[in-house]
């Protein structure tokens, strides 16, 4: 209701003067008004943001892409440093402008990039750009060799040289997979060798055909103008992945065996399709569906022509088992059923301990790949490695005399490696590696030489996350991203690896990234708060330095909204030493008569490792406007950081390890307890939403602690976890077959029978991610226990994450109408929303 004071205690104005000053409230109110149908719409009222944001070559400019309106296409656009928009680049254009990325020479004087699987050199001082191919084939991952007299690239599998003098394009290597004809023994039998034995002509035609073949495969390796010799690497691997050095005389490849089984994978239906029938869609399979396919290093010489394998066996533990316990345990249990006649293979065949190599000694565990980095002249390179059972990193490089495998950094979790913080990299003296490391129970910025006996250093670290390391053009310094003030605030430092000054670049408050201009001399900064969408800045590289604001993208309608503020709270915790961070947003001033008890909300973020109690703009920013529509209608909203979340550290992340749901639930029941002492909300009127990992704490929440929520909406949520996909869940509950016990302690179906209280599923039917058929299951068991306080709709056309706005608005209006059900007071009319 729009309040006025009477027109009697008002001068008299002219009438139209009248009118408008009458109108001018009216207007405000309806730019204030906050509506579902406005939250949910297009989010291009919001404002078209800045996206993929990156500097000109020549630092003076950048780009950045932005949505068109109306459209899921992007615009190019260039700016000036001031922000001016100097141009939008036409599609026909882009061939000839600046590209983010690529690598540059040693006096930084060219640069080559692959576009649209093309390569290209530029020559910076000049800016003529030189097109190298113009091909159907894709060819990626360009690199200037270590000569700088030529471009390496790699082309369907295999690498070639493109000479820059002349222009001249030559193989690298030729590999086949295959046996070498050599090698093969002909089964000649009882009359061909009868006819070799009686017949000269015969056997002298035989042996001269052979000593021509071997002179001709001679001649080929000794003409530098011929192709290459090949390398017949049998039919036994795959190849991967390769890596060139860019001396071009090793290439280093990642092979798996080629009769790896096949993953079973999941037949997803699709409901709404042109034909009108019942399609289908194949995609992912489920946790432990497969055996660890293990990887394999094979260096090959290309100047000398030979093939090396090379062992794991050099790496710290790596025929360890980690997880001897629970295999024993799996064996135990699969003896048991084979007593009992039960059919257990699966359980039988995790209980067998790990292979055996020759000599009767624990074979290697399988690992995978992570990443190769060679350094610029090519005489080193650096490889990171992960144990499948998510137990072991290993950094390691190559000596070539061997050649056998170095290791330089062996990094154990017993609750497993984080998926991030992996990131490594030379400096430029090709001796000096860096690397990120949570060996101290936060991402830390290491570096370490490859000389014997070198030690890792400490460059940056501490209580706090360090990310997106980015050595500066000169190697004088690193910079990287940090929160040492505020777990939920993000700036831009700079360290010196030579000796460790740390000084800090950016001070904006909120959330900042940034990218170092190919100069070294500035930062292009990408920047949001809490209420602020990410917009672009400019700042010189130096602290103290004032960022410029260069984009202004949101939308004035957006502007003219006053949206709930959070406040950035620690709710004290009563199981660990630590607060939970979170986002807490209030009603306004008025909102309840005082004294009066408060309805509350709590939202649970999804991805389970996921910061969203920064002070950034969010990710679920759709939630955020939500939340300022729950709090003009009385509602205290709480957003927690639970134990599992990002951006703080390890044992933070690990604390879930085989019980997913227990301490995230401890913690709801702290925030819970929080709001009633501080924020005087009434414990019997709080509900709980959250989609996919916030789904699934939803329904843990509702089985396992039915009196903790009055009501809750589960999105897209995982019901069990031994349906959700192998490479995140194996990491926190191992295998279903291994580990059952972690699986049952940790998947809501198994407390279905727990439900009392409403429970809203929203579950998207084109869901790759988790799968509708964790719905069903679910529904299907709530019914054989005979429980009625669940309501399921169903989405036919959208994936994991919406995309039609009529389905954010209709999922939407069934949260808001579940809480104003039951968790507002009863009897109080809800409008519609």
């Amino acid at each position: 209701m729009i309040r006025t004071r009477s027109p009697l205690a008002r001068p008299c104005l002219p009438p139209l003067v009248a009118l408008l000053a009458l109108l001018a409230p009216l207007a405000a109110a309806a730019d204030d008004e906050v509506t579902l149908e406005r939250i949910m719409a297009d989010p291009d009222w919001i404002g078209r943001g800045p996206e993929s944001p990156y500097w000109a070559d020549d630092g003076r400019s950048f780009y950045y892409e932005r949505k068109v309106a109306g459209s899921e296409e992007r615009e190019l656009l260039q700016a000036d440093l001031e922000g001016e928009v100097l141009r939008t680049v036409a599609p026909e254009e882009r061939g000839r402008i600046d590209v983010g990325g690529g690598r540059y020479s040693r006096d930084r004087g060219r640069k080559v990039y692959s576009r649209r699987g093309d390569v290209y050199v530029k020559d910076l001082a000049s800016g003529a750009i030189r097109q190298l191919t113009r091909t159907a084939s894709e060819e990626r991952d360009p690199f200037f060799t270590a000569a700088e007299d030529g471009v390496a690239f790699e082309r369907d599998g295999s690498f070639f040289v493109r000479q820059l003098a002349d222009g001249l394009e030559v193989q690298v290597a030729d590999l086949r997979l295959a046996d070498d004809p050599r090698d093969e023994e002909e089964d000649e039998g009882f009359l061909a060798a009868q006819q070799l034995r009686l017949f000269d002509h015969l056997r002298e035609g035989k042996e001269k055909k052979e000593a021509e073949e071997e002179r001709e495969r001679a001649e080929q390796g000794a003409d530098p103008t011929r192709a290459p010799l090949p390398f017949y690497l049998g039919d036994a691997i795959e190849i991967e992945s390769s890596s060139l050095s860019p001396d071009l005389r090793w290439l280093l490849l990642v092979t798996v065996p080629a009769d790896r089984p096949d993953e079973q994978r999941t037949e997803m239906p699709l409901w709404v399709t042109e034909s009108g029938d019942v399609e289908t869609r194949e995609v992912r399979a489920k946790v432990g569906s497969g055996e660890p396919v293990a990887r394999a290093l094979l260096l090959l010489d290309l100047a000398g022509h030979a093939a090396h394998p090379l062992p794991l066996a050099p790496l710290p533990a790596v025929s360890d088992d980690p997880l001897a316990d629970l295999r024993q345990a799996a064996a135990a249990r699969a003896a048991e059923a084979r007593e009992a006649g039960a059919d257990q293979a699966g359980a039988a065949a995790s209980g067998e301990p790990p292979a055996e190599a020759e000599g009767g000694e624990p074979a290697p565990r399988p690992v995978a790949v992570l990443s190769v980095r060679w350094s610029r002249d090519g005489e080193h390179v650096a490889v990171m490695l992960e144990s499948q059972d998510n137990k072991d990193r290993w950094l390691a490089t190559v000596d070539f005399a061997g050649p056998a495998l170095r290791p330089l950094h062996h990094l154990r979790d017993p609750a497993w490696i984080n998926y991030d913080h992996n990131d490594f990299g030379w400096l430029p003296d090709d001796r000096t590696l860096w690397y990120l490391s949570e060996e101290e129970g936060w991402s830390g910025l290491y570096t370490i030489g490859t000389a014997a006996g070198a030690r890792a250093a400490r460059l940056a670290g501490g209580a706090f996350v360090v990310s997106e390391p980015e050595p500066s053009p000169d190697g004088r310094a690193i910079y990287y991203l940090a929160n040492p003030e505020h777990p939920g605030r993000y700036d831009a430092f700079r360290v010196d690896p030579a000796t460790g000054e740390t000084l800090q670049i950016t001070a904006l408050g909120g959330v900042s990234s940034a990218r170092l201009s190919p100069d070294g001399a500035r930062l292009l900064v990408e920047h949001s708060t809490a209420t602020r969408p990410p917009e672009l800045f400019v700042q010189d590289a130096v602290p103290g330095a004032a960022a410029r604001q260069v984009t202004h993208t949101v939308s004035d309608e957006f502007l003219a909204v006053d949206w709930t503020a959070p406040r950035f709270v620690a709710v004290p915790s009563t199981h660990v030493d630590r607060p939970i961070h979170s986002r807490l947003y209030l009603p306004p001033p008025g909102a309840a008569a005082p004294g009066e008890k408060r309805p509350a909300v709590m939202f649970v973020h999804g991805a389970g490792y996921l910061q969203n109690a920064h002070q950034g703009w969010s990710g679920y920013f759709r939630e955020f406007l939500f939340h300022t529509l729950l709090t003009r209608r009385g509602y205290v909203v709480l957003d927690m950081d639970y134990r599992a979340s990002a951006g703080y550290g390890r044992d933070w992340r690990t604390a879930i390890y085989r019980q997913m749901g227990t301490p995230e639930l401890e913690d709801l029941a702290d925030g819970v307890a929080w709001l009633v002492a501080h924020e005087n909300v009434d414990p019997a009127r709080v509900g709980v939403y959250g989609g996919s990992y916030g789904g699934f704490l939803t329904l843990m929440a509702l089985f396992k602690e039915p009196d903790l929520f009055a009501a809750g909406a589960a999105l897209r949520p995982v019901t069990d976890w031994a349906h959700y996909n192998h490479g995140y869940t194996s990491n926190i509950l191992n295998t279903p077959e291994l580990d059952p016990e972690a699986y049952a302690r940790s998947s809501p179906i198994e407390f279905a029978a727990g439900l009392e209280k409403p429970l809203l599923l929203c579950a998207p039917m084109l869901d790759d991610n988790v799968f509708f058929q964790d719905t069903v299951r679910l529904v299907q068991r709530l019914i054989e226990l005979e429980k009625i306080t669940f309501e399921t709709a169903l989405f036919p056309v959208e994936p994991h994450g919406f995309r039609e706005p009529a389905s954010w608005l209709n999922e939407y209006r069934r949260i808001y109408n579940l809480f104003e059900t039951w968790v507002r007071p009863a009897g109080e009319a809800a409008p519609g929303p």
